[in-house]
């Protein structure tokens, strides 16, 4: 465990910083962009991950475990949304024949 936190200590805590904003930029853009619900939900995922990245790296750092702590929970709810967003996105498909967004207004009485 001390060879892994040496390792992650060697490269700057600024190109953890970097690398999450990235990914977070890219999940942000394919929520806003993107019409796709499956797309959608990957993009969601991908903001969860650059914060669970950065929670990681402050974690090691500062030597405290609680980021990592947050980090498990955040997963635990991904596998939640996950579950519970592809459920929605089968009932939206068997409803409407399409996963495209725009069409969820066919569903309103």
């Amino acid at each position: 465990m001390e060879h892994l936190t040496q390792t992650i200590q060697t490269v700057p805590l600024n190109a953890y910083i970097t690398l999450s904003t990235v990914i977070f930029a890219i999940g942000v853009i394919g929520v806003l962009v993107r019409r796709n619900a499956i797309v959608i939900f990957m993009s969601v995922e991908l903001m969860l991950n650059a914060v669970n990245l950065l929670l990681t790296a402050f974690s090691v750092y500062l030597g405290d475990a609680s980021g990592q702590v947050f980090v498990f929970f955040i997963m635990a709810l991904a596998a939640a949304e996950v579950a519970i967003g592809l459920a929605i996105i089968v009932m939206i498909y068997r409803n409407t024949n399409s996963i495209d967004i725009n069409v969820l207004n066919r569903l309103k009485w």
